[in-house]
């Protein structure tokens, strides 16, 4: 019974994102291409002083993002700073500083890792002026910077990829907040709590007291999966039944992290005119991840020992009410996203179970990956896809009619870099520097070995990711962690950023070839079996000397 619900829920999130792949994904280029503005957003040009017909060049789009960015992050920490001032606060005192720090750099940067519970450290204030809000923004954030790339590959000679502002708010206004409100009220149906309640004492059966928390849970469920941010309301997660109550919820959550990731290539192969493109680059996410959720599963329903062989599968840290294939269809999904969202434990999964969600952070949240990250990181290793075939056949590289260039692949390169050096950076300094390892081994991991290495590992590459989900065995809330994971996060949002609107800027600057005899067609399985498996190469690949010290290592002992 268990494994035909699970059977049922991945049918049905697959058939929903085929349908909504070509009316959503259009309706996504509509939205970013007219020049028609609505009432609201005019309004809101208006109060921010900005001119919604202007265009921006490359380096004053970056401006845009990196100066509301950083201001997200000041009023961030700032609201935690004055929790204890602020009405709806339910008592809590303020979020000590460095604990404010981590959480106000990880919202902003579409992360949502959260070092603390949430239920039992903030108020209704910060969770909706603060943390939702974010969740909008920071979400709205990554696609504009994927309609920018796309800009850079439709355009040609111009020195504009349009205007920051007026994609951030039509992300918000046209898409996030319409799509948002309908899923909340469907989480409300579903039994997802919506209340201001606080905490209410209750007699149990027994005749002791028990604390039930209320709050406003489903309208931050709602753009918390939407916006593959993450963050939940109650400590966790998803696997709370006030979040996520039953089997069909938990598949409506992962169709709401997967449906604009997955419409985003639909997206880019209308607005560079060519639908087929797009359906390459959707395939190649839809393989991985396929076979990232077909190994899962496999790993976790053959768990070694003898309680999974009793249970019929490792269902240590699951819930029963989502089973095994529920679980896992779930872990993939929050992992191959930037979500990090979690209806079961990461850390709890079998030793091989726990490195897929591993690999699928390490593989760049690719398939289909953030809303909007994830498009634009898999655009990238087209970039290097199709430099590495011109070298094969001594031809000079294009795609989509652009040339590809000293300077864009140097770019391209770049971005696939700044990844693995900040988790192999932070993992390394997490153990190498004496004080901070003592610090470390003595008050956050709990699982001495090879499995507290594989949890510090984790961590530095979820927050460089910016995706958010943990092996919960790791204490985070410590000035190493909060500040170390912190700066990950930065730099692992902003990095990037900066290097694809730079090739955005190159591509938009440049005539378009014509296609000849020569050119590689990338719209074929031929190109989408190379994308796939330079994807691997490039990526998952460098991180294989530490996942050997780790999960495989625990797995294979």
């Amino acid at each position: 019974m268990d494994a035909l619900l699970g059977v049922l829920q991945v049918a049905t999130v697959a058939a929903v994102l085929v349908v909504a792949y070509r009316p959503l994904g259009d309706h996504m280029a509509r939205l970013y291409s007219s020049t028609r503005h609505l009432r609201a957003e005019r309004v809101v040009y208006r109060l921010i002083g900005v001119d919604g017909s202007a265009e921006q060049s490359w380096p004053a789009y970056l401006r845009g993002v990196l100066s509301f960015s950083i201001a997200g992050v000041l009023a961030l920490y700032a609201i935690q700073r004055l929790q204890a001032v602020l009405p709806q606060s339910l008592g809590f005192p303020a979020v000590p500083e460095g604990l404010a720090f981590n959480t106000a750099a990880s919202f902003v940067t579409n992360t949502n890792w959260q070092s603390y519970s949430p239920d039992l450290t903030l108020g209704y204030a910060v969770q909706l002026g603060g943390l939702v809000v974010q969740n909008f923004v920071s979400a709205a954030v990554g696609m504009a910077v994927a309609v920018a790339l796309i800009r850079g590959f439709a355009r040609v000679r111009t020195g504009t990829l349009g205007n920051f502002w007026v994609d951030l708010t039509r992300g918000v206004v046209r898409l996030l907040l319409p799509l948002a409100l309908l899923s909340a009220v469907a989480l409300m149906i579903g039994g997802v709590v919506q209340d201001f309640t606080g905490f209410t004492d209750v007699t149990t059966l027994t005749g002791g007291t028990a604390t039930i928390p209320g709050g406003p849970v489903a309208s931050q469920e709602a753009i918390k999966m939407l916006g593959t941010n993450g963050g939940g309301f109650f400590n966790a997660n998803s696997a709370h039944p006030f979040e996520n109550p039953t089997p069909w919820t938990n598949a409506l959550q992962v169709v709401l992290m997967l449906v604009i990731p997955f419409s985003l290539p639909r997206t880019f192969g209308t607005m560079v005119g060519s639908p087929r493109e797009g359906r390459a680059i959707a395939l190649v996410m839809a393989l991985f991840f396929v076979v990232s959720l077909t190994a899962l599963t496999i790993f976790e329903l053959r768990g070694a020992g003898t309680a999974p062989e009793l249970a019929g599968g490792a269902m240590e840290g699951k819930e029963a009410r989502f089973g095994i294939i529920g679980s896992a269809l779930f872990g993939t999904t929050s992992t191959l996203t930037s979500t990090g969202a979690v209806d079961s434990m990461h850390d709890s999964y079998t030793a091989l179970g726990g490195m897929m969600p591993l690999l699928n952070m390490m593989l760049g949240e690719i398939a289909p990956g953030g809303v909007g990250s994830g498009l634009y990181g898999m655009l990238v290793l087209a970039v290097i896809t199709v430099f590495i075939a011109g070298l094969l056949v001594g031809r000079t590289p294009e795609y989509l009619g652009k040339k590809l260039g000293p300077r864009e692949i140097t770019l391209a390169s770049l971005y696939i870099l700044v990844t693995p050096t900040l988790v192999l950076t932070g993992t390394a300094l997490s153990f190498a520097i004496p004080a901070v390892r003592a610090d470390v081994e003595a008050t956050s991991i709990w699982n001495p070995g090879v499995h507290g290495f594989t949890e510090v590992l984790y961590a530095f590459t979820s927050a460089s990711n910016n995706n958010g989900s943990a092996f919960a065995g790791l204490t985070a809330n410590t000035p190493w962690f909060n500040t170390a994971l912190g700066v990950a996060m930065l730099l692992g949002r902003f990095v990037p950023i900066v290097l694809v609107l730079a090739l955005a800027g190159s591509l938009a600057a440049q005539d378009r070839i014509p296609a000849t005899a020569g050119t590689l067609p990338t719209h074929r399985p031929l190109f989408v079996g190379l994308l796939a498996g330079v994807s691997v190469v490039v990526t998952a690949l460098t991180y294989f000397p530490v996942i050997a010290l780790g999960p495989l290592a625990e797995g294979l002992n």
